[in-house]
């Protein structure tokens, strides 16, 4: 069982260790030169929120506490872990910078966009301090202040048990973004200078295979890096890859295959990342929105029942007690990243749940779905044409690698 009889071994690394930590371009021997895990908070409810005034007043009300105990700290000699206000939440890094240094000002300079979950963006607080696993490695993907947009796409990290997924960013995205995260930004900081992410390695190994298909002459369209990026992105989509690899990339790092037709597969990667990054931009899907007024809910004073609920057998979304989406084609179901469809990561985000942390319950606890019911049709009807699109490309995908 769990047991591989293929020839995975022979593929081109997308990345590794080794590659990651050469010193020297002549040591790489890797697709990427650099990925990095998604950033792993320690406190999501207090550094994210989708309202960036909640996000400013509980990161506010997190330094000053943090510095009160930074403070009794410096004059105590010592952590002392018994006696640290139970206000905020603590963790072994924000326990281990207490020892070390104050935080700073809340900076509206620090608040960034990154993809918390699929298709789910949401205001983040970008400080080290704050965040048990935001580093350097960060900063040399995304920038200094880790806001850089540019093209990333996060995959399921090796050893996590889910189902291996992937989907491109414009940027940072959360450590549970599809699971366990890791991203793979297509550009990288060196010394404040924005340079190439795949190796050089990479290219002459593409550039060499492909020689002879790709032909010489003006007319001939040379490989370059970003259509390397494009081409490993559809590579690591594509159903029959993914079905004679699956033992393989839950263990290890993935490695790619020379499919023939380089530039169509890149097409088609580039094709992805437009629309997997620009979901909110695509031109929405027509689904048919029913209002029933709730009347119970009237007489009471109260809002309609947040549901979020959808029912694949019917092509149904109940949002409400008095809405309800129709008319979603049954593709959309087969759109998985992980264990859910696109459109129930989307719903599973915008329900509302009690934050487990008593404080942020009692202070800061501000959403309700009615607030942002309309938004949510919106991505609804564009997350559906995104799921659509990609099945069709996956699809075509499937009869080019039989």
């Amino acid at each position: 069982m769990n047991l591989t009889s293929n020839d995975f071994e022979t593929l081109i690394p997308l990345a590794s260790k080794d590659t990651k930590a050469a010193k020297t371009a002549g040591k790489e021997r890797a697709i990427f030169k650099l990925f990095t895990n998604g950033v792993n908070t320690a406190r999501d409810d207090w550094v994210y929120d989708l309202d960036g005034s909640v996000l400013k007043d509980k990161v506010t009300f997190l330094i000053d506490a943090y510095n009160k105990e930074f403070e009794t700290t410096q004059q105590r000699g010592k952590v002392d872990v018994k006696l640290v206000s139970k206000i905020i939440k603590w963790s072994a890094g924000l326990l281990g910078n207490l020892g070390r240094r104050s935080a700073e000002p809340f900076s509206k300079a620090r608040v960034i966009e990154s993809a918390y979950r699929p298709f789910f963006c949401l205001a983040y607080y970008a400080d080290p301090i704050l965040s048990d696993r935001l580093t350097g490695n960060h900063g040399e993907c995304f920038g200094p202040t880790f806001a850089r947009e540019a093209k990333c796409f996060a995959l399921t990290a090796p050893g996590a048990s889910k189902t291996f997924s992937s989907l491109a960013t414009k940027g940072m995205a959360d450590w549970h973004f599809l699971g366990d995260t890791q991203l793979y930004p297509i550009k990288r900081t060196v010394d404040g200078v924005e340079v190439e992410n795949i190796t050089d390695w990479a290219f002459r190994k593409f550039t060499t295979h492909y020689a002879a298909e790709i032909g010489k002459g003006k007319s001939a369209r040379k490989i370059t890096k970003e259509g390397i990026f494009h081409y490993c992105y559809a590579v690591l989509h594509d159903p029959l890859y993914r079905e004679k690899y699956a033992q393989n990339l839950k263990r290890e790092f993935p490695r790619i295959p020379f499919y023939k037709d380089f530039w169509q597969w890149a097409t088609w990667g580039e094709a992805l990342i437009a629309l997997h990054i620009g979901y909110e931009d695509v031109a929405p899907f027509a689904l048919v929105r029913t209002d029933v007024p709730d009347v119970k809910a009237s007489a009471a004073g109260l809002q309609p029942k947040a549901l979020l609920r959808a029912d694949p057998s019917t092509g149904c979304i109940d949002l409400d007690s008095e809405t309800t989406l129709t008319g979603i084609p049954a593709t959309v179901w087969t759109y998985k990243l992980g264990n859910r469809s696109a459109i129930e990561w989307v719903l599973d985000q915008y329900k509302e749940k009690k934050s487990k942390d008593p404080t942020i319950r009692e202070r800061f606890d501000a959403y309700h779905f009615a607030d942002y019911k309309d938004k949510v049709i919106d991505l609804l009807m564009r997350v559906t044409t995104v799921s659509v699109e990609t099945e069709k490309v996956v699809q075509a995908m499937k009869v080019a690698s039989r």
